[in-house]
């Protein structure tokens, strides 16, 4: 394998010669990813500024308004690993684009949620979203763009992004909160919708043809089972004690289930 130029490779495929030229994903489509990623990060940082916000309007109990930011680490830390196999398995592109249209419309679920219960109900599905396009968004990245410095300065955009967000939703969640908690819960649907129709034109096809593996449910459903454990487990504890029985129960059957 050798560098053709700066925005492609030269993938030699036949044994006389003949090469196949496969270009590199431009600028506009690293900053789709990082847009999304962005909005991972933000979503992940704004809220917690309107927690007292969202006690008062909904009337949430102390116990109940800590899993609105806690189903959201569940869903996200529970199914990453499952959100990178089915990137894998049924395309990054696809993944990815399916994910950031969950997000966004789950946002304006939360956004709108009249009781404490769609609103926790909505974090943890848009968790659960998250865990799918992280993956998605890095292996779209990594097989993308070639081995080198031009896929460190990828991930290197991406990292940035990232960080921008969730220092970005501590400010825009401050600022936003003057306002209404509901719109902090509204800010990622703009930045999903220009995700997602730039994604649709930029983002490169998933590749046709050949044979894939198929998924192993059962497998899946136990590390994903184990992952949520975990999660959940490490959530409570501070609460309830790293050593109560119910948060040692956690962690076992994580272990006996990884």
């Amino acid at each position: 394998m050798r560098k053709h130029s700066d925005s492609a490779l030269v993938l030699p495929t036949h044994p006389h010669g003949h090469a196949h030229v496969s270009p590199a994903p431009g600028h506009p489509a690293l900053l789709v990813l990082c847009a999304a990623h962005f909005m991972d990060a933000i979503d992940l940082s704004d809220v917690g500024v309107a927690l007292p916000a969202i006690q008062r309007d909904l009337g949430m109990a102390p116990g109940s308004l800590q899993w609105v930011v806690s189903a959201y680490a569940l869903g996200y830390g529970g199914f990453l690993l499952l959100g990178g196999r089915v990137a894998d398995l049924f395309g990054r592109r696809r993944a990815f684009l399916t994910a950031v249209a969950v997000f966004g419309a789950v946002s304006v679920l939360g956004a709108l949620a009249p009781t404490g219960s769609l609103l926790i109900a909505a974090r943890l599905v848009k968790g659960v979203a998250a865990g799918f396009l992280a993956p998605a968004a890095l292996s779209l990245i990594t097989t993308g763009w070639p081995e080198g410095p031009r896929r460190g300065r990828a991930l290197g955009w991406y990292a940035t992004a990232g960080a921008c967000g969730f220092v970005g939703g501590l400010v825009l969640g401050g600022v936003l909160t003057e306002a209404s908690w509901r719109l902090v819960l509204a800010l990622p649907v703009p930045i999903a919708v220009a995700a997602l129709l730039a994604g649709l034109r930029l983002l490169p096809a998933d590749p046709r043809g050949g044979d894939r593996e198929r998924l192993d449910i059962p497998g899946a459903l136990t590390a994903t089972g184990a992952l949520v454990l975990l999660v959940y487990g490490l959530t409570r504890a501070p609460s309830h004690g790293w050593l109560s029985p119910g948060t040692l129960v956690l962690f076992s059957a994580a272990v006996c289930l990884l």
